[in-house]
């Protein structure tokens, strides 16, 4: 425990350094956030060609752009590195990875796993552990812990271990690392103090009792948001038959001051957190006996979105034109999971464009975010397919427009003026001319 006290004395006066591993999403924004405190940041990431590029000031995120890069590295506090041996020099590491699913809707701790590897061949007494990825409650004590005690320290002993779930959301501007609460949960009242000591610098700290109590708020942040759309989603289908405009009824129902929060329908669900988190949960439930039917169904409703879309879109080609979606030129506008982002994990635009393309249909693409289709390992048939330029010209010689992301850069008005059939999933056309609007279908 002396050792973990000497620590807290440390950050109490400002003498620490951090070590960031996994430059993404998560990375990146969090490591701009210290080196803006005057903290130095060491970042670990193992693609090489990644780390080259932020020590040369070029960005890795759509999102975020070089300038800001290249603030971190000419403040000599930013250094990213492929040397996991360098860890060993910080007095804090902080774990941004990824955890995905497997095939069968498993966690998939690998990377969590080997980034615990790598730290307890290069742990030294008075450091600590900090995992930010989202992950099921009893990740850090059941999976973490042991590997990283291999080194011989002990965790709330010799070293700091403590969770604190990344909340980013890329592309949102309203809304940067800084200025998101921060929870912590850890074991002991000395573990929560030095990481309280650590994130204090940069954003404002909520201290919870034990990591479990961290890790399942980070769950419940996420499936809140899952079962929402869900629920929207359906009310949607169920208002589209009626003939009811959901997207007014969501206004009309937000004018409420209290009870309620306003959630939008679209063509599924998307990106790295709220597709893939609700089933963490889902995971580890059945090892305690139980069951979590809302977020299996909303799972379901959500799924099921993407063929809803593509079929109201073979309704409406048959009806206003007489045309089958076999054969049919159909510009798919958007394929990041969501505005203003190059990320493609879990996009529904790419469920979207597999359905069309099974139907028979012709399908071409544009974003500005990604010009170039990378390869996946859910869509490997899509990569290096490149995004059309988005002229006039080109929009008209298609049977239909599908905006499937709402990316701000896109001339909405031209787009509906210029295509012969518009169909909207976002809800970006809502505030066009009502004459334009008469050319808009939402799906």
């Amino acid at each position: 425990m002396q050792q973990i006290i000497k620590a807290i004395q440390r950050a109490k006066n400002r003498n620490y350094n951090i070590a960031i591993i996994g430059l993404g999403y998560v990375g990146i924004p969090l490591a701009e956030a210290f080196t803006h405190r005057g903290i130095e940041v060491l970042g670990y990431d193992i693609d090489q060609t990644r780390v080259d590029m932020l020590n040369a000031s070029k960005s890795v995120l759509g999102h975020f752009d070089d300038a800001r890069i290249s603030g971190m590295v000419s403040s000599k506090l930013f250094e990213a590195t492929t040397d996991e041996k360098r860890l060993g020099d910080a007095s804090a590491i902080l774990i941004c990875v990824p955890t995905p699913l497997d095939v069968h809707n498993h966690p998939d701790l690998s990377h969590v796993k080997s980034a615990c590897e790598m730290i307890s061949n290069n742990l030294r007494p008075g450091q600590l552990i900090v995992l930010e990825s989202t992950t099921y409650p009893g990740t850090t004590e059941e999976v973490m812990k042991p590997i990283l005690e291999k080194s011989g320290l002990k965790a709330g002993e010799d070293f700091g271990l403590a969770y604190s779930p990344e909340r980013e959301d890329p592309g949102n501007i309203d809304f940067e690392t800084s200025t998101i609460p921060k929870l912590i949960g850890a074991e002991t009242q000395e573990e929560r103090e030095l990481a309280d000591l650590i994130y204090r610098n940069v954003v404002s700290t909520i201290l919870v009792s034990s990591t479990r109590v961290a890790e399942a708020a980070k769950l419940m942040e996420n499936i809140f948001r899952w079962v929402n759309i869900g629920l929207v989603n359906e009310l949607k289908t169920v208002f589209d038959g009626m003939g009811i405009d959901v997207h007014e009824v969501v206004d009309a129902a937000k004018s409420k001051p209290f009870g309620f929060m306003a959630f939008r329908p679209g063509p599924g669900v998307g990106g790295h957190c709220i597709p893939i988190d609700p089933y963490y949960l889902t995971w580890k439930a059945r090892e305690y006996g139980h069951s979590t039917r809302f977020i299996e169904l909303a799972g379901e409703v959500n799924r099921n979105m993407p063929q809803r879309v593509v079929s109201r879109l073979s309704e409406v080609l048959d009806q206003k034109y007489s045309k089958p979606l076999n054969g049919a030129r159909i510009l798919l506008l958007g394929i990041a999971y969501k505005r203003d982002v190059d990320d493609m994990r879990e996009s529904p635009s790419m469920v979207l464009w597999r359905i069309m393309d099974e139907a028979g249909a012709d399908v071409e693409y544009f974003d500005a975010h990604v010009p170039e289709v990378p390869m996946t390992r859910e869509f490997p048939e899509y990569a290096g397919r490149k995004s059309i330029a988005l002229t006039g010209q080109a929009i008209g010689a298609f049977d239909a427009v599908l905006i499937a992301t709402d990316h701000r850069s896109v001339d909405y008005a031209s787009v509906v003026d210029k295509a012969m059939l518009t169909i909207d999933t976002r809800n970006v056309t809502g505030d066009l001319d009502p004459k334009l609007r008469e050319k808009v279908i939402s799906a």
